[in-house]
């Protein structure tokens, strides 16, 4: 008789030892912003809870072993000091986070926003066109051209001249610079909800996607919280929120002054906040007011982000709160700057963010 036969199910074991606590590891040491004693002492507890390693491999050897594949630092530990996470560990980091997202985004069900325009690029659109000079060879549709052939030349006395050849249309890559501002003030953890290790996530993320397959494009990133201040991509597994203010003005002129050092004619602004600007700076003083919609500190954001627009400098806001006088707030700045704003959750902030990222890389023209 023909049918199946079924076995028990053994599943197949997730990796060694290692590589399943480095996982973990790596989410507790983004949690504590790049603190390995306290990240393995909540590994430790883990543990102690969940029985994550056995008699053969426990937390001494694992941590044994991540000093031997060089993913942290020892040098200071023999002087009485801490370990320290090595530049390998960066770089696992920002792959780890990278591989979250675009599995977050395979599992999306949104499709892509698309223009009108085309150009010479590396994507192929549904239209054919007749040869140029100068189009890529790459990209002649070789059944079209035959059968184009076959049309203007008949069967028996076949040909292919240049007049016959068709090429695929393509989608334009534009070389694009980007400024991604994160707001660091007090609100990022507030009421109990972790808003700056999702931030800190999606910027590391971004951040290789550019380094490994936009290698053209440039990507600064910029805090902001009474003032603001670039760092450099290696830092931010580092990141933490301070006791500061939303001072979203300086952060927009930050970003401006690098935008104006980059050549590429394609610029934006990606920024990641909870709330509304909350300060701003005269002089050496600073304005503060943390309650409702400040005029004046209003008026200046507002005037930057007209500004940007002038300047052919779109703004992306990703609000990851939802209160309706917020929602007024990006309203208002959205349509000062004629960007574009989304409103997202934690879980879906990545998504959000690459999706518009990939969109603008999809730029064409004619």
């Amino acid at each position: 008789m023909i049918g199946w036969h079924f076995s028990e199910y053994i599943p197949e074991p997730d990796g060694t030892p290692f590589e399943r606590l480095l996982k973990l590891f790596q989410e507790l040491l983004v949690h504590t912003s790049g603190d390995v004693s306290e990240a393995l002492s909540w590994l430790t507890e883990l543990d102690k809870q969940h029985k994550l390693t056995d008699e053969d491999y426990g937390i001494a050897d694992f941590i044994q072993d991540l000093i031997d594949k060089g993913y942290i630092s020892n040098k200071q530990a023999d002087s009485g000091g801490s370990f320290n996470p090595t530049a390998k560990m960066e770089i696992a980091l920002r792959q780890k986070a990278l591989d979250d997202i675009f599995d977050q985004l395979s599992k999306s069900k949104r499709g892509n926003h698309t223009t009108t325009k085309q150009g010479s690029g590396d994507e192929f659109t549904s239209e054919i066109r007749p040869f140029t000079f100068g189009d890529k060879l790459d990209n002649i549709a070789i059944s079209e051209s035959l059968r184009n052939a076959q049309v203007n030349h008949g069967v028996d006395e076949f040909m292919l001249t240049e007049n016959d050849l068709l090429v695929h249309e393509t989608f334009y890559k534009s070389q694009t610079s980007t400024v991604l501002m994160i707001d660091i003030s007090h609100s990022m953890i507030l009421y109990g909800e972790d808003r700056i290790t999702p931030a800190k996530k999606v910027a590391m993320a971004l951040a290789e996607l550019i380094k490994t397959r936009y290698p053209k494009d440039t990507l600064d990133v910029i805090v902001f919280g009474n003032d603001a201040w670039q760092i450099e991509i290696k830092d931010l597994p580092y990141l933490k929120v301070g006791p500061y203010h939303t001072n979203t003005v300086a952060g927009l002129e930050l970003a401006m002054d690098l935008l104006r050092k980059r050549k590429n004619p394609n610029k934006q602004i990606m920024m990641i906040t909870d709330g509304k600007p909350t300060c701003i700076k005269k002089g050496k003083n600073y304005y503060k007011n943390a309650f409702g919609i400040d005029r004046k500190i209003l008026n200046r954001t507002l005037g930057l982000a007209v500004k940007c627009r002038k300047l052919k400098i779109p703004i992306t806001t990703f609000m990851i709160a939802r209160d309706p006088y917020l929602v007024q707030f990006v309203d208002q700045f959205t349509n000062a700057n004629n960007g574009k704003a989304f409103y997202s959750s934690l879980q879906g902030l990545g998504e959000f963010l690459f999706m518009d990222y990939k969109q603008n890389k999809r730029r064409r023209k004619r």
